[in-house]
C-alpha cells in the first residue's frame, strides 16, 4: 500500500470517527432533552400523571431519525432505570418502569423509531403525511402498552376502562403534540443535515 493510499484510508477512518462522535453527542443531548421535557407534568390521583413526554419522544425521532432516535430514548430510559430522577416529577429507578406508568415509558423507543422513519418520497406533503401516520401509530402503541401495564397493576380497573379514560384524558392531547413534534422536528433536522451532523 503506497503512502497516498494509506493517507486516504486514514482520512476516511478519521471522518468515520468524527461522525460517530457527533452521533454520540446528539444522542446524549436529546436524551437530556427528554429528561427536561419529562418534568412538565401534572400529577393525578390515578398515579399516572398527565405529561407532554410523547412530544419529546416524537421530536427526538423526527430530528435524529429512527436509529439515533431509538438509541437516545433507550439511553434516557437506562439513565432513569439507574436511579437518576429523569422521569416525570423527578422520579427514577426500576420502580418507575415496573409501576403503573412504566408501560408507557418502555414503549417510547418504539414510538421514537417509528417517528424517525423517513419514507423518501419525492413529494414533501406525502412524506410528511406518512411520517405523521407512523408517529401516530407509535403513539397508539405507547397508549396501549401503558394501559395494559396500568390495568395489570391497578387491580380495580379493567383494560377497557383505562383505554376509555385514556381517550378522554390523554390521547386527544397526545395526538396534537405528536403532530406538532414531527413538524417541528423536521424543521430542526434540515439544518443539521445540511451542516453534516446528520445523514
Amino acid at each position: 500500500m503506497n503512502t497516498n493510499t494509506k493517507q486516504a484510508v486514514a482520512e476516511k477512518a478519521a471522518g468515520r470517527n468524527r461522525f460517530r462522535t457527533r452521533e454520540i453527542v446528539l444522542v446524549g443531548m436529546f436524551a437530556a432533552v427528554l429528561a427536561v421535557i419529562s418534568q412538565i407534568s401534572l400529577p393525578m390521583p390515578s398515579g399516572v400523571p398527565i405529561t407532554v413526554q410523547v412530544f419529546g419522544v416524537a421530536l427526538v425521532g423526527a430530528v435524529l431519525g429512527y436509529k439515533l432516535g431509538f438509541l437516545a430514548t433507550v439511553v434516557y430510559i437506562l439513565i432513569g432505570a439507574a436511579g437518576l430522577p429523569v422521569f416525570a416529577n423527578f422520579h427514577g429507578g426500576i420502580a418507575s418502569l415496573t409501576g403503573m406508568s412504566g408501560g408507557y415509558i418502555l414503549a417510547w423507543p418504539v414510538m421514537a423509531l417509528l417517528s424517525g422513519i423517513r419514507p423518501g418520497f419525492q413529494n414533501r406533503k406525502l412524506n410528511l403525511a406518512v411520517m405523521l401516520l407512523l408517529s401516530l401509530a407509535g403513539l397508539m402503541i405507547v397508549e396501549f402498552a401503558g394501559a395494559f401495564q396500568w390495568s395489570r397493576l391497578a387491580g380495580d380497573r379493567s383494560l377497557m376502562s383505562i383505554i376509555i379514560y385514556s381517550f378522554v384524558a390523554f390521547i386527544p392531547k397526545d395526538v396534537v403534540i405528536t403532530v406538532l413534534a414531527v413538524i417541528l422536528g423536521t424543521q430542526i433536522r434540515n439544518p443539521l443535515v445540511k451542516a453534516g451532523y446528520l445523514v
